[in-house]
């Protein structure tokens, strides 16, 4: 064996060196494993504390079921949802209001004209008008923010605060 390791180019005693590292190195992994894989013993240990292989069967059922009952839920609210964008959208969301003195001499400012618009700009125009005789009440139709009747000044008014010039 004396004459094999003299023929090696390189002096057997870095060879067994080299080897020893090795060894070492390979101790100090397998040290490392055994600790994780104790510590992963110990978690699964403490995750399987009181419990079966039913018992956890039983659970993954469990919220199996409340994971479908909730996504059941969310699709109804989605619906509730669609439902009350539709609604709003409809509904009346802007107004304007403005009051004046329709007749020069009488007091106060009994007279208005109101502007209720919804998402699309579509709604109507309601003025009312105060005098000594009565109270007039006129209606005029608004269609994305126009309308073919002539309107007056305090309408005009009362439109464009709806539209929110």
């Amino acid at each position: 064996m004396n004459s094999m390791l003299n023929n090696w180019p390189i002096d057997p005693a870095v060879v067994i060196i080299a080897l020893g590292v090795i060894t070492l190195l390979l101790l100090i992994m397998t040290v490392i494993c055994i600790m994780q894989t104790s510590r992963l013993y110990r978690r699964y240990d403490y995750f399987m504390r009181g419990k079966d292989a039913e018992s956890m069967e039983e659970i993954i059922l469990n919220l199996s079921d409340e994971i479908k009952e909730l996504k059941s839920q969310d699709r109804a609210n989605k619906d509730v949802m669609r439902t009350l964008s539709k609604n709003v959208k409809g509904s009346y969301q802007k107004f304007g209001m403005v009051k004046y003195n329709a007749f020069k001499g009488m007091g106060g400012n009994l007279s208005f004209a109101f502007a209720m618009l919804d998402q699309n700009n579509t709604g109507f125009i309601l003025n009312s008008v105060h005098s000594r005789e009565g109270c007039y009440l006129y209606i005029k139709d608004i269609e994305k923010g126009e309308t073919e009747t002539l309107l007056g000044s305090e309408e005009k008014e009362a439109l464009e605060r709806a539209l929110g010039y």
